[in-house]
C-alpha cells in the first residue's frame, strides 16, 4: 500500500488533505479566531497565558488511608507539584463506609479512603490549606467530601472564602462513562447544583464543578463527541440551576471544565480552541451572559490512561508527553500527566516524579510557553478547529433534540454511542488499521514489567475500619442523629442540603451515614440496559 496516496482522517473520522492552503480557512477565520483573553477565547481564556503563569501542575494521587496518601502528597510538593489532586477509592465514591460489607475489598483500594471529616483533617496534616488549591475527583459524594474539606479548613484557621481548587461534582458523566452513581439522575442533578448554588456566596475562589468529558473519551468516544457531551452535561446543570432562580453570571465564571487529551496530536489541540468558542456562544445566546468571565472557559487536561499500554511501558512516557505537548498548545490551565506504569498499578514515586517532570521541562525548557497560541494561523489547525466545532455542534443539536443530556442519558442513548465507537476503535486496533507501538506493530515476545512497581500497604484497610471505630467512639451519638435528622429533612423539602450535611460534618457523621440519610429520600438507582 502507497502511504502517500492513502486517505488520512483524524480518530474522530475528519478528513485530513495533504496540504492546506489560505482556501482551507474560512473567510471570518480572523474575527473567529480573534485574541487571546478576548471572546470568542479560541486563543486562551487569558491574554499573556504561560508568559504569565504556567498551568497548574497536578498528579492525581491517592491510595490507602489519609496518613498514606499524606506522605505521598508530601513528596509531591517536595519534588514541585504545585497543586493538589485527590483520588478516593470507591467506598467513599459510592456512599459506604469502610466497614460496610461491600467495602471488604476495596478499601484503600483505587484512591484514598475517607470515611469522616477527622479523615480529611489528617489528610491534609501539615499542608497548610490557604496556600494550595486542591482538585476533588468525587461526584455522588461531592457534597459530603465538600463539606470534610470545608471542616478540615476551619480545624485549621482557614476561612472558607480563602480556599482555593476545583469539586468535580459532575454526576451526569457517572451515568454516562464511570458508573459511580448513587441516586437518581434528576435527584443527583438536583444535588449536584446544591453545591454550586452553596459555593456561588461562599466560596469565590472555589470551583464547585468540573464538567467532564474526559471519562467518556476515556470509555470510547471521539474527541468531537467529547466535546458534545461535555456541554449538553453544562447545559442541563446551567438550565436547573436558572430554573431555581440561580443568575447565571453568579456562577458561570466558576465552572471549570475537563478534557481528555489522547494521541491525535492536531485534533486534541483544535478540540480544545473549539470548546473555548462553543462555550463563549453558549454562554452568550442560550444565557445572555453578561459578565465576560462568563463566557471564558478555564480547563483542566488528563493525559489519558487508555491509551497508555502494558506491552512495552516505557513506551507510555513518550505517548504522555505527546498528550502534555498538546494540552498546553491548546491552552490548559491544569494539567495531569499519567505515569507510564499505570497499565500495571498506582503509579510508583519514580513515575510519578519522571510524570511530573515531563511537565517541568516542557514548561521551562522547551521554549512552547513562550507565545501565546503559538499554532494560530497555521492553515490545518485553523481548518480543524472550524471542523471539530461544526460537527460537535451538530452532536450537541442531537443530543437537545433527544430532550437534553438527562434525558439521552436516561434512555441510554449517549451510552449506545459510546460503545459503538469504542468497538469500532477496538476493532482498528486489533485489525491493525489503526497503529498501536509494540501492540500491534514492532511488538516483541518478551515480558517487560517496570523495575519499580507500587506496593500496595495490605493492612491499609484495617486499619482505618478500625480509625472509623475509634471516631465512632468519640463522637456524640445524640448530636449525630440529630444532624442525620436535618440532612433527611432537607433531602425531603428540597433544601439545599449542603448546610445540612456540613452540619452533620462537624459533629463527626460518616460517608455513609450521611449518604444513607439520602438515600431514604431518594433511593438508589439501578441502571435499565436500553441495547
Amino acid at each position: 500500500m502507497n502511504r502517500a496516496t492513502t486517505e488520512r482522517q483524524t480518530e474522530s473520522g475528519i478528513p485530513v488533505k495533504a496540504l492546506y492552503t489560505s482556501d482551507d480557512i474560512a473567510s471570518d477565520s480572523p474575527a473567529r479566531i480573534g485574541a487571546p483573553g478576548r471572546p470568542p477565547f479560541t486563543r486562551g481564556p487569558y491574554e499573556q497565558m504561560y508568559r504569565e503563569r504556567l498551568w497548574t501542575m497536578r498528579q492525581y494521587s491517592g491510595f490507602g488511608s489519609a496518613e498514606d496518601t499524606n506522605q505521598r502528597y508530601r513528596y509531591l510538593l517536595e519534588q514541585g507539584q504545585t497543586a493538589l489532586s485527590v483520588a478516593f477509592d470507591l467506598p467513599t465514591q459510592l456512599g459506604l463506609d469502610s466497614d460496610h460489607e461491600l467495602a471488604e475489598d476495596e478499601v484503600g483500594r483505587v484512591g484514598v479512603a475517607i470515611d469522616t471529616a477527622q479523615d480529611m483533617c489528617d489528610l491534609f496534616d501539615g499542608l497548610p490549606l490557604d496556600q494550595l488549591s486542591v482538585n476533588f475527583t468525587i461526584n455522588a459524594t461531592a457534597p459530603i467530601i465538600l463539606a470534610f474539606y470545608l471542616v478540615a479548613a476551619e480545624r485549621q484557621g482557614v476561612a472558607q472564602a480563602s480556599l482555593s481548587g476545583t469539586l468535580q461534582n459532575d454526576i451526569l458523566k457517572e451515568f454516562l462513562a464511570r458508573k459511580t452513581f448513587i441516586f437518581p439522575p434528576m435527584e443527583s442533578v438536583r444535588v449536584a447544583c446544591d453545591v454550586v448554588e452553596y459555593c456561588s456566596t461562599t466560596l469565590p475562589r472555589f470551583n464547585p464543578i468540573s464538567i467532564t468529558g474526559y471519562h467518556a473519551r476515556e470509555a470510547g468516544c471521539s474527541a468531537v463527541q467529547e466535546l458534545a457531551f461535555t456541554f449538553a452535561d453544562a447545559i442541563a446543570y446551567c438550565d436547573h440551576l436558572v430554573a431555581r432562580g440561580v443568575p447565571f453570571d453568579s456562577f458561570a465564571s466558576r465552572l471549570s471544565f475537563h478534557f481528555a487529551s489522547q494521541m491525535d496530536f492536531f485534533e486534541e489541540v483544535a478540540k480544545v480552541r473549539a470548546a473555548r468558542r462553543m462555550w463563549c456562544t453558549i454562554a452568550t445566546e442560550r444565557y445572555g451572559a453578561k459578565d465576560e468571565n462568563s463566557t471564558r472557559l478555564r480547563f483542566f487536561s488528563g493525559c489519558s490512561g487508555a491509551t497508555l499500554t502494558a506491552q512495552q511501558p516505557l513506551n507510555n512516557v513518550v505517548r504522555s508527553t505527546l498528550q502534555c505537548l498538546a494540552a498546553v498548545l491548546g491552552g490548559a490551565q491544569s494539567i495531569h500527566v499519567m505515569g507510564y506504569d499505570e497499565a500495571y498499578e498506582i503509579p510508583s514515586e519514580e513515575s510519578v516524579r519522571l510524570a511530573l517532570r515531563t511537565q517541568q521541562i516542557i514548561g521551562l525548557e522547551s521554549g512552547v510557553t513562550n507565545t501565546v497560541d503559538p499554532l494560530a494561523g497555521s492553515y490545518f489547525v485553523e481548518s480543524l478547529t472550524d471542523s471539530v466545532q461544526a460537527k460537535a455542534t451538530e452532536i450537541l443539536e442531537q443530543i437537545q433534540a433527544e430532550g437534553g443530556a438527562i434525558e439521552a442519558i436516561s434512555a441510554g442513548v449517549l451510552q449506545r454511542w459510546i460503545a459503538e465507537n469504542s468497538y469500532a476503535e477496538a476493532r482498528a486496533i486489533a485489525d491493525g488499521s489503526r497503529p498501536k507501538v509494540g501492540v500491534n506493530l514492532y511488538a516483541t515476545d518478551e515480558e517487560e514489567v517496570p523495575a519499580t512497581l507500587f506496593t500496595p500497604d495490605l493492612s491499609a484497610a484495617e486499619r482505618q475500619r478500625a480509625r472509623l471505630d475509634r471516631a465512632r467512639s468519640l463522637r456524640d451519638p445524640a448530636a449525630v442523629a440529630a444532624a442525620i435528622s436535618q440532612v433527611v429533612q432537607a433531602a425531603g423539602s428540597g433544601s439545599n442540603v449542603m448546610p445540612s450535611i456540613l452540619d452533620a460534618a462537624r459533629v463527626g457523621a460518616s460517608v455513609g451515614e450521611i449518604a444513607d440519610a439520602m438515600r431514604g429520600q431518594f433511593g438508589e438507582y439501578r441502571e435499565p440496559q436500553p441495547w
